[in-house]
């Protein structure tokens, strides 16, 4: 039996399908897109947008729907990934190779192994200082923050709270809105 050859980010580069990501080698299709997904994704990037402005509490680039290529068999699309403008001068543009300052993942159905386990590792050993879970289903979002290499759980919310969670600890986040509740 022959071994099957890991591909690499050059592979995921020149593969014809756009909805694909890296992950431990494999070239897998990314989650159907599912309306609840898509809200709190646009949502998400919405609420953060003052971020991005130069008379905001400011300074970072906020990118949905990006590769970070990590490690030449780990190039996973982020639905939402974060960088300081301090770190990273220049917006992000193709596949980017340096690891983000913080990541948030919409968890879909079925793909919760690679959000909950999978990428979560691949984050953390990237020492990616914040990860952010949103679970649509459940209405909720766990926070993770690096400390001493590992990540702990900083916040936990759900329904319609509002809060200020690093690495955004200049707005209040409401959840109820990410999540869909309260949008027009």
């Amino acid at each position: 039996m022959e071994a099957r050859r890991r591909q690499t980010v050059s592979d995921l580069i020149a593969h014809p399908d756009e909805r694909v990501e890296l992950i431990d080698g494999e070239i897998v299709r990314r989650p159907m897109a599912r309306g609840e997904h898509g809200m709190a994704q646009g949502n998400t990037r919405e609420v953060l947008g003052p971020l991005q402005h130069r008379d905001g509490p400011g300074g970072w680039w906020i990118a949905t729907e990006i590769s970070v290529a990590y490690e030449p068999h780990q190039c996973p699309s982020h639905d939402l990934a974060g960088w300081r403008k301090d770190r990273m001068p220049q917006r992000p543009r193709g596949v980017v190779e340096l690891a983000p300052d913080w990541v948030c993942e919409i968890v879909s159905p079925g793909h919760e192994r690679k959000d909950t386990l999978t990428l979560l590792l691949l984050l953390q050993r990237h020492r990616v200082p914040f990860y952010w879970l949103i679970w649509p289903e459940d209405r909720s979002l766990i926070a993770y923050a690096l400390e001493d290499g590992r990540y702990h759980i900083i916040a936990t919310l759900s329904g319609a709270t509002q809060a200020c969670i690093p690495p955004f600890d200049d707005i209040s986040l409401d959840l109820g809105y990410i999540l869909g509740k309260d949008a027009v």
